[in-house]
């Protein structure tokens, strides 16, 4: 939980709405309410429920205009969203959680939706509060909060997703139920559900702006990615199986330094290097397509682990890829010409401090040093001796990624 969103300076998703859980309300717009965001295009495949929030004051993005819509939501703050998207009754009295104390920011919302049925504690009357919501989670919470039941076969509804199989034991019923009320919404493909991936910002305002039209409360929206909403059509989805690498290349530098005690993670974003194509031609992912993500530090290695991909429209896809371990060093020893070292070379800000206190330039400028702390933090990083190892990355034909998972693709 970032200190960000406990102060409330950068608020992570604000559901305002003054409703009974089931008695349609009339809510108007507040002025000067924002409506878009920098990181959501008006193609992108949430913006439609994102806006629909937004224009009646029901969410807000952070301080810089942004919603980063691919951002996990952790149980605290979803027991937030649901504490002030419905005012259900209590059904139960409330609990202690040995893991939420009085002062916790979040205290007061665990407890609502705790008594209101929205969400229940793990054995040993622990809640998890920092621990990131599954996709299933969040649809069972809002079924059961809002007392669903499924009227349908269980099991018939569920053939609806190509992995119920996923689908948890504890969760079908309520998913089936929710799946009759349309709150179910799966992107990019529309019968994948994937119960147990951690649900992201977008996502959770898809299902609580369905859930709320579920209620009568707010007027539906046509979109393709809605499960059971009539004649929608079901898009087809390119996937690329687990194990598929793909190539990258970095147009700064022809390699990156780093610290063995850089200050992790080091956020960059790599392009990618040549296209993705399947046995027919079909290009997948194409050449110059950025992937941004991070390079992790540990263990005396260096790994770049991918975050998204960022489509050619502007449309961000969540990747689980990561390239291998990177262990191969560059010694700088003292009296080295700095010059040297830094031609064709990016440094994280560690490293830069480091080759800054062996060889006695302390004139490495901004634009040398790659992530990190940056330049003016050089000074509080202390080094010693007349040498220091780096870790060197030659990010061309280092950091090639592996898929760890399926990735799926919207159709062009």
């Amino acid at each position: 939980m970032s200190s960000a969103f406990k102060s409330g300076t950068a608020l992570l998703l604000t559901l305002g709405i003054g409703a009974g859980a089931v008695a349609p309300i009339v809510i108007s717009a507040p002025a000067f309410a924002q409506t878009t965001f920098s990181d959501v295009s008006s193609n992108d495949w949430a913006s439609t429920f994102i806006q629909e929030l937004a224009s009646r004051g029901v969410i807000k993005g952070f301080p810089d205009g942004t919603f980063r819509p691919n951002d996990p939501v952790t149980r605290a703050q979803f027991a937030a969203m649901t504490s002030q998207a419905f005012t259900a009754q209590a059904t139960r009295s409330g609990t202690n959680f040995v893991d939420v104390p009085s002062n916790y920011w979040a205290f007061q919302a665990i407890q609502r939706a705790y008594t209101t049925g929205f969400l229940a504690g793990y054995p040993g009357n622990v809640f998890r509060p920092n621990e990131n919501i599954p996709r299933a989670q969040v649809l069972v919470s809002l079924a059961n909060g809002l007392t669903y039941a499924s009227t349908a076969p269980v099991e018939t509804t569920l053939q609806l997703f190509t992995d119920a199989s996923d689908i948890p034991g504890y969760a079908r019923g309520s998913i089936a139920a929710a799946t009759e009320r349309r709150i179910v919404v799966n992107y990019p493909d529309v019968q994948l559900l994937n119960p147990n991936r951690a649900a992201t910002r977008a996502e959770v305002a898809a299902f609580i702006f369905q859930a709320l039209v579920s209620t009568g409360q707010v007027a539906a929206v046509q979109s393709p990615y809605i499960v059971g909403q009539a004649s929608t059509p079901q898009p087809q989805a390119i996937r690329i199986p687990a194990g598929t690498v793909i190539p990258l290349r970095y147009d700064k530098a022809d390699r990156i330094l780093l610290a063995k005690n850089e200050p992790n993670p080091l956020p960059i974003a790599l392009t990618v290097a040549q296209n993705i194509v399947t046995s027919d031609g079909t290009v997948l992912i194409a050449a110059g397509t950025q992937v941004s993500g991070q390079l992790v530090v540990a263990q005396g290695g260096a790994q770049f682990r991918a975050s998204e991909l960022i489509l050619a429209n502007g449309q961000r896809i969540a990747i689980d890829a990561t390239s291998e371990a990177i262990t191969q060093t560059e010694t700088v020893r003292k009296g080295t010409n700095t010059g040297t070292i830094l031609k064709g070379a990016a440094l994280g800000s560690a490293a830069a401090a480091g080759v800054a206190a062996v060889t006695g330039d302390r004139n490495i400028k901004a634009t040398e040093v790659l992530i990190g702390t940056g330049a003016g933090a050089l000074a509080g990083l202390i080094f010693g001796g007349d040498r220091i190892d780096l870790i060197s990355i030659r990010p061309n034909t280092d950091l090639s990624l592996k898929l760890n998972s399926e990735l799926v693709l919207p159709r062009p």
